[in-house]
């Protein structure tokens, strides 16, 4: 019997955990835990049962790791401390600027179950965090870049569906090709929020609203458009679901640095991802990380990781001895 996973939440993101489930053969997926009425919820996986959430609890001992697929403006901040009491958890917390003090509660909550939590795992933050840590180590006179995109950004998507007189949007986040360029051939620029990305909205109207001003509050919407370029178009709603019916997304982590006596010779780092499926590769990373927190905890281990604290060779399925003739 391989490790027995349940998730928390069926959306885009716990369908795509199905499917990475399933690409894993030390795993199993035993149970999905949903809000919504279970009768509604139809899963791929057979042999696995669909729960309510408030049924969690009585799967304590039947679940190795529970994989809480919520978003972190509201769910994940009560539900992972929550959950870290009874199980071995991992989740996709995004909002940087609120991470250490989700790591905190979450450390507190794990800690008192005896249970091990990985927060905050994905590609960003996750694999995007990893390398610029690493780049910053080895690379300590240096600059850091993160470019995000060509890709659907899901939150600004949904900023736009809620401007009255929308029936249904896309977003693109795009980064601006000079400023790629520049980084890449080590130039160091200073760059403005507007100088690193462009947007990008595809826009269905509801019947008789007015384009001019929707496209005003799209443009003028803090925190999300005011400080980019932004064009609109407004399209059909069947050629938003033909056209831009999928989530894909992607970026760069860019270091750029001098070694030598002097800082005479530079160094450029470099990561990128071209990802048709944003959810679907983030679970493939969060079911790695699954894999760890199990690993770990079978070590003894208990309290809240994040993707720094965890050496690579807990994220394999192979063997150390696997590991060291093949990828060595």
């Amino acid at each position: 019997m391989g490790i027995r996973i349940g998730i928390l939440g069926y959306g885009n993101l716990g369908r795509g955990m199905e499917c990475a489930v399933k690409q894993n053969p030390d795993m199993e997926l035993v149970a999905v835990f949903t809000r919504r009425n279970p009768e509604d919820v139809k899963i791929l996986t057979e042999k696995a049962a669909v729960c309510r959430v408030e049924d969690a609890a009585e799967w304590k001992d039947k679940i190795d790791v529970m994989i809480l697929c919520g978003g972190s403006a509201t769910d994940l901040p009560g539900q992972t401390p929550e959950y870290a009491k009874l199980f071995h958890v991992v989740d996709s917390f995004d909002t940087h600027a609120k991470i250490p003090q989700h790591f905190a509660n979450v450390d507190a909550a794990a800690k008192e179950g005896g249970k091990v939590a990985v927060i905050s795992v994905g590609w960003d933050p996750g694999l995007f965090s990893l390398n610029r840590m690493y780049a910053n180590a080895i690379l300590p006179d240096g600059k850091d870049y993160t470019f995000w995109g060509k890709g659907v950004s899901q939150g600004h998507s949904d900023a736009i569906r809620r401007i009255a007189g929308v029936k249904n949007a896309k977003q693109y986040t795009i980064p601006v090709d000079e400023a790629l360029e520049s980084v890449r051939k080590g130039e160091n620029p200073e760059l403005t929020t507007r100088q690193k990305h462009t947007r990008e909205c595809f826009v269905v109207l509801e019947e008789g609203a007015d384009e001019g001003k929707v496209e005003e509050e799209i443009k003028t919407m803090p925190n999300y458009f005011a400080d980019y370029d932004t064009t609109v178009h407004f399209i059909s709603e069947e050629e938003l679901l033909n056209e831009h019916g999928g989530i894909p997304h992607g970026g760069f982590v860019i270091r750029s640095g001098r070694t030598g006596w002097e800082g005479e010779n530079q160094h450029v780092i470099e990561y990128g991802l071209k990802l048709d499926s944003n959810p679907e590769f983030t679970a493939s990373v969060i079911v790695a990380y699954a894999r760890a927190a199990y690993r770990l905890a079978s070590e003894g281990q208990s309290g809240c990781k994040t993707v720094f604290d965890i050496a690579p060779a807990y994220l394999s399925a192979k063997s150390g001895e696997e590991l060291r003739a093949e990828l060595l």
